[in-house]
């Protein structure tokens, strides 16, 4: 496979590829490489290049400008739902399709034949997280941070939790959803949502590259499918994180909140309040 064009192919994704790994950059830095539609779409097609090339052994995605992701774009979902707090009518069909292509996304990456690396150096927020979760090893800079703050916007992270519940276990997600507090990378580390903590990831991606090298595709694939049975997600899991994403989303206080956010980037814990008298 060649080098794509930074922005022509993929437009909110970069690639770059060369012996055996294709890279997928997340490049909406202005937005802290938020997750929007044209983010995602980008990065099913980088899963279609990298299943495509019969010599390719990895995806490896990373995040531009000292920046992961920092999950959902709240611009976009304001917007869909009339950019005032208020629903157009069409809010609930649009949040149950973004989550429905981020769940499946995701899921993707748990199966599909490559080895897909997450390389992370700064925030990872949200959804975020999310593609962390899905990834099959993790990379971190000692600076990076994790964190699950939907909890401070009435929210949940439904699309995230299914993927981050059968990486952790139960209590580390739910601590970190419960809490809305980050965690650095040493305390990632510490509970397997990272793999290896690393100054920089040139040096282990090359090691992992020179290994990968003498696997075949198929046994990538078989051992992702072998495993993914040992430990399946919930049959239901994407219909209820959907549905769940839908309702919470569609309350008139998340929305007020989205809305404000999106037009002053102020965060629902800076509202004025009134004194108590």
């Amino acid at each position: 496979m060649s080098t794509a064009d930074d922005d022509q192919r993929l437009g909110a994704v970069r690639l770059e590829s060369g012996r055996g790994v294709l890279t997928a950059t997340l490049a909406r830095p202005e937005r802290g490489n938020m997750i929007d539609a044209a983010l995602l779409a980008g990065l099913g097609r980088a899963l279609d290049l990298a299943e495509a090339d019969a010599d390719c052994r990895m995806l490896v995605l990373r995040g531009a400008d000292g920046v992961f992701c920092s999950g959902l774009d709240f611009a976009a979902v304001a917007a869909e739902n009339g950019g005032d707090g208020s629903d157009t009518g069409g809010g609930d069909e649009a949040s149950r399709s973004w989550s429905r292509e981020f769940y499946r996304l995701l899921e993707r990456l748990t199966r599909t034949p490559r080895v897909v690396v997450a390389v992370v150096d700064g925030q990872a927020l949200g959804g975020g997280v999310g593609l962390v979760a899905a990834s099959d090893l993790v990379l971190a800079t000692e600076r990076s941070t994790f964190g699950l703050p939907e909890a401070l916007w009435g929210l949940l992270p439904c699309v995230v939790l299914p993927f981050l519940l059968r990486r952790v276990g139960f209590q580390n997600a739910y601590a970190m959803a419960l809490t809305t507090q980050s965690i650095d990378a040493r305390q990632a580390h510490r509970i397997a949502l990272v793999d290896e903590l690393a100054p920089a990831a040139r040096a282990p991606l090359a090691r992992l590259a020179f290994r990968m090298a003498r696997v075949d595709v198929a046994t990538i694939g078989a051992m992702k499918d072998y495993f993914g049975r040992l430990a399946p997600l919930p049959p239901d899991a994407e219909a209820v994180a959907v549905g769940e994403f839908a309702r919470l989303l569609g309350g008139p206080v998340v929305r007020r909140r989205i809305a404000d956010f999106a037009a002053e980037q102020r965060f629902p814990w800076q509202r004025q309040q009134t004194p108590p008298r």
